[in-house]
C-alpha cells in the first residue's frame, strides 16, 4: 500500500451542478472516492459513478458532523490518508502538484494537513474582509482525526500527532442562485442560534477544539466568537462585525459581489441569528418554559438524546 494513497469523502445532496468539477480536480491525487449521499433526486449519483466514485446512501442525521462521523465509521477505508471536500469545492492544480510532491516525504509525526480555502461569490474571489485565507483541516491520517459534534462551525480534531499547512488552495465556488444561498443560510441561522443559546444557557455539552499547531486559527476564531462577540448586545454585534469586515478589513475592495457577500454573510445572516435568539428567549420568558422547549416551538428543532450525535440532539422538522 502506497504511503500517499488517499480516500476522498464527499457528503452530497442534489449536487449535479458541482460534483463533476470537484471529482475531476481531485482524481489525479486520490485513489478512492466515496460519496455519502442523502437520497439525491437529481443526477448526482449517476455522474459520480460515471467518474469512478462509489456511492453510499445515508439519511440525514441532523448535521454535517454526524454525517461525516458516520462516513468515517462505516466506509471500508483501506488507504492511510483521508481527504474531505464539499461538492462545491475543488482543488487548484497547484495544490494537486504540491500534494504529489509533499505527501511521499511527509513525516510520520504529521497526522493532519490544512488547506487554504478561497471563496468565490457571484464569480468574484472574496479576497478581503478577513475572509482569506480560511485554513481548514481537510486531509488526515486514517483514525488520527475526528469531527467535532456541534450544530454549526464543526472542525476536525487531531487526536494524535501534529499538523502542517500547505501553500496552495482549495476553491469554494457555489454555482446555485442567490435565493438558494439565502434559503440555505436561513437554515444555518437556526443552528447557529442553538449554538449561541447553548453558550449562554448551557443546556447541551459542548466540544472543545484540542491540539496545537496550525489549527490555532480555528481556536482563535472560536475564542473570539464565544468570549467577545457572544457578549456583545444582540443586533449591535452584527452591525459592528459587518463594519469591521467591510471597512477595516477592506471588504469594499471585493467590488459589487463583495458588497453583496459581506453584507449578507457578515450582517444579514448574523442579524437573523440574533433575531431568532431574541424570539426564543422572549418566548421562554413570556411562557415560563425552558430554552430547550422554546427552541422546539420557535425554531422547530427538537433537542433529544441521540448517541449518534454525542448525546447532543437531533434536528426534526
Amino acid at each position: 500500500m502506497s504511503a500517499n494513497k488517499i480516500t476522498l469523502i464527499i457528503l452530497t445532496y442534489n449536487e449535479e451542478r458541482h460534483i463533476e468539477r470537484c471529482l475531476r480536480s481531485a482524481r489525479e491525487i486520490v485513489s478512492d472516492i466515496v460519496l455519502v449521499d442523502c437520497c439525491s433526486t437529481d443526477r448526482t449519483r449517476a455522474i459520480a459513478e460515471g467518474l469512478g466514485a462509489k456511492v453510499m446512501e445515508h439519511a440525514w442525521p441532523g448535521n454535517h458532523a454526524a454525517q461525516l462521523n458516520w462516513a468515517l465509521e462505516n466506509i471500508p477505508i483501506t488507504t492511510p490518508w483521508i481527504m474531505r471536500l464539499d461538492a462545491d469545492e475543488y482543488l487548484m492544480p497547484e495544490l494537486v502538484q504540491e500534494l504529489q510532491e509533499a505527501l511521499p516525504a511527509m513525516s510520520e509525526g504529521v497526522s493532519g494537513i490544512y488547506f487554504k480555502r478561497r471563496v468565490y461569490f457571484l464569480g468574484r474571489w472574496i479576497k478581503h474582509g478577513g475572509y482569506y485565507p480560511t485554513v481548514l483541516l481537510r486531509l488526515w491520517r486514517h483514525k488520527k482525526v475526528v469531527c467535532e459534534q456541534r450544530w454549526m462551525d464543526e472542525h476536525m480534531k487531531v487526536l494524535e500527532g501534529g499538523s502542517r499547512t500547505l501553500e496552495n488552495d482549495i476553491v469554494d465556488d457555489n454555482l446555485n442562485s442567490l435565493p438558494w444561498w439565502t434559503a440555505k443560510h436561513n437554515g444555518y441561522s437556526s443552528r447557529e442560534a442553538v449554538e449561541l443559546l447553548n453558550h449562554e444557557h448551557h443546556f447541551m455539552p459542548g466540544d472543545v477544539l484540542g491540539g496545537d499547531g496550525d489549527g490555532s486559527q480555528e481556536k482563535t476564531k472560536r475564542k473570539l466568537k464565544e468570549n467577545y462577540y457572544a457578549r456583545l448586545p444582540l443586533f449591535l454585534r452584527a452591525l459592528i462585525y459587518w463594519k469591521y469586515r467591510y471597512f477595516i478589513k477592506l471588504g469594499f475592495l471585493d467590488g459589487v459581489p463583495g458588497l453583496i457577500w459581506h453584507f449578507l454573510q457578515g450582517f444579514w445572516y448574523r442579524f437573523l441569528v440574533d433575531a431568532k435568539i431574541y424570539q426564543v428567549e422572549r418566548y421562554a420568558k413570556d411562557r415560563g418554559v425552558s430554552v430547550k422547549e422554546a427552541i422546539r416551538e420557535v425554531l422547530g428543532i427538537e433537542l433529544t438524546p441521540d448517541p449518534s450525535l454525542g448525546k447532543r440532539g437531533e434536528l426534526k422538522r
